[in-house]
């Protein structure tokens, strides 16, 4: 029995990390469980699962449900307890599946007390891949792809040299407004941006999809994941969402995973990593599968992707900079306090109001985050 900590629990990855539980009953046990503010959710997952520790981030989420609840689970509260919980003693894998910088010191936290990372927060590679990939490798821990596409690659390199790799193709379905351009999207509303036409996501990463932006996130995540440089990672538009990426080789050839639009898959895969285990999801029924279809990316209308890129090569903080005024861009417009174009407008000026720091500290990207999240809320003001 492989005991699991799922941080996020009650987000889109931590629900369907707990679907595949429930289909492998025999071989997982959920130890740890925590979330951010949904206590009412939480408390079900706990009746059902029986962890030993429950934590909620938020206080106020905290009181309420140690109010109600008097079972056996130990609960606690707060943003520290939530951070500690990923070191949880007798834990194998902790599934991070929380989003956004917040995941950073508990994901490091986990990789410090020698737990293996089923890694869904991207942004803790985004933010500070180098720390993150070097502790890690001292610490003989795994990092383990829960992303649909990090996972396809991680599936096709396997008995593979990364040497003998010429090019990682990172697949991206063009989200909700694939084909339309600038003047088309300004007064884009927030259900037709969350409208995404092949996956059930969260909100904030559904927006990120709308932009781009979680495409280029993906992007700096497969550098620090696989070791190839930026040129090596292109970026194919791919609506259907069956081909997950393809890695292709220094020969020519091409390996690329399939699989149907289901993040239960590649959470399953990285928790039973080695083993291939079976599964009662949908299938691909390629008798009826009329068309797969590739082009390039328009990154003059979606810039989240080119601002990914210049970060990425710019190295140091600009990752961090670039991720933080994307959160804050992203919360505004989900609050409708902007418009959908305005989230490339607070991005682009945030990245070109900070010099970058070449070799950062994790402290010092503590202090990066912050400043880019005050800095883009200042920049919010002009567009209120």
């Amino acid at each position: 029995m492989k005991k699991l900590a799922v941080l996020g629990s009650t987000g889109s990855i931590g629900t369907q990390t707990l679907d595949v539980v429930r289909t492998h009953p025999e071989q997982f046990t959920v130890t740890v469980l925590a979330a951010g503010h949904n206590d009412e959710l939480l408390q079900r997952q706990i009746e059902e699962f029986s962890p030993e520790l429950a934590v909620l981030a938020d206080e106020e989420a905290y009181q309420r449900l140690r109010a109600r609840y008097h079972g056996k689970t130990r609960l606690a509260g707060g943003r520290q307890a939530f951070i500690d919980c990923a070191a949880y003693e007798g834990v194998a894998t902790v599934v991070t599946a929380m989003m956004g910088f917040a995941g950073l010191e508990p994901t490091m936290k986990a990789i410090a007390a020698g737990k293996d990372i089923a890694l869904a927060n991207k942004e803790t590679l985004v933010v500070a891949g180098e720390l993150v990939t070097k502790a890690a490798k001292e610490a003989g821990v795994k990092i383990l792809p829960v992303d649909s596409e990090h996972c396809a690659f991680f599936q096709c390199l396997q008995g593979e040299r990364l040497d003998t790799v010429q090019k990682l193709l990172l697949t991206c379905s063009g989200g909700p407004f694939r084909g339309k351009k600038t003047a088309e999207l300004t007064g884009a509303t927030k259900a037709q941006v969350l409208a995404h036409p092949t996956w059930d996501m969260g909100a904030k990463i559904t927006v990120d999809s709308a932009t781009l932006v979680n495409k280029g996130l993906e992007v700096i995540e497969a550098k620090w994941l696989y070791g190839v440089s930026y040129d090596q990672i292109q970026v194919v538009v791919h609506p259907q969402s069956i081909v997950h990426s393809m890695v292709e080789f220094i020969d020519g050839s091409v390996i690329a995973q399939l699989g149907p639009s289901d993040m239960r898959l590649p959470i399953q895969y990285a928790l039973t990593y080695p083993v291939r285990q079976s599964a009662p999801y949908p299938r691909l029924d390629f008798w009826k599968l009329k068309d797969l279809h590739f082009e390039e990316p328009d990154t003059e209308t979606f810039k989240g992707l080119r601002f990914a890129y210049e970060a990425g090569r710019a190295g140091g903080t600009a990752p961090c900079i670039f991720n933080a005024a994307n959160e804050v861009a992203v919360a505004a417009f989900l609050a409708g306090r902007i418009h959908f174009t305005d989230i490339y407008d607070i991005i682009e000026r945030t990245m070109n109001a900070r010099d970058v720091y070449r070799v950062p500290t994790l402290d010092l990207l503590f202090e990066e985050d912050k400043w880019a999240r005050a800095h883009a809320e200042k920049l919010l003001e002009s567009h209120a």
